[in-house]
């Protein structure tokens, strides 16, 4: 299955409210943004969150609480949600960000379809890449001085949230974040 196909499957899934909710969870530097961006192009009515937008100073991981009051909670009540992206430049809450109730949210990060915020998604996508793509792109991305931080802190980090989560086995599809093309298969 290719990204039109996948943007072809989540335009015909049958939302159980007025907001289609679409979770691309998978490895860092697998291609879940990536994925993301492709199919905003391909669905207009499409609004991507990412979890990094729900990071904080002091903060391990994305805050899911405050995404699940912020943004989960309204549009699961089929009202427009509102939050404030987390801003990196100045390492402290930035701009207020509008989410409108009903078309298609994706909310994309690592742990996005994690078990605490429940069965709300319409469709899950897990993205799968080699361990070593997935360590070449974050280098290449962040900075060869943040490898140590890769290999010793968020790889084993994801790692154990794999193991306790299994996002694989609840995954409705599955996408080889790979291959530029975005190939999938049903999960």
């Amino acid at each position: 299955m290719k990204v039109e196909d996948l943007a072809h499957r989540i335009d015909a899934v049958v939302a159980r409210r007025a907001t289609r909710l679409v979770a691309i969870d998978g490895w860092g530097g697998a291609g879940k943004s990536r994925l993301a961006t492709e199919l905003e192009k391909r669905l207009p009515s499409l609004a991507v969150i990412h979890t990094d937008d729900f990071a904080g100073p002091n903060q391990p991981g994305w805050d899911w609480r405050r995404f699940s009051r912020e943004v989960l909670d309204p549009l699961l009540a089929d009202r427009p949600a509102r939050f404030q992206r987390y801003d990196w430049n100045r390492d402290q809450l930035g701009q207020w960000q509008q989410v409108p109730a009903g078309g298609t949210v994706v909310v994309e990060g690592i742990s996005s379809s994690r078990r605490e915020l429940g069965q709300v998604w319409d469709l899950v996508i897990w993205v799968e890449c080699s361990r070593e793509l997935r360590l070449r792109r974050g280098v290449e991305r962040d900075g060869e001085a943040l490898r140590w931080k890769w290999e010793t802190v968020w790889m084993p980090e994801e790692e154990a949230y794999v193991r306790t989560h299994d996002p694989t086995g609840r995954a409705d599809v599955i996408v080889d974040g790979s291959d530029e093309g975005f190939y999938a298969r049903s999960g």
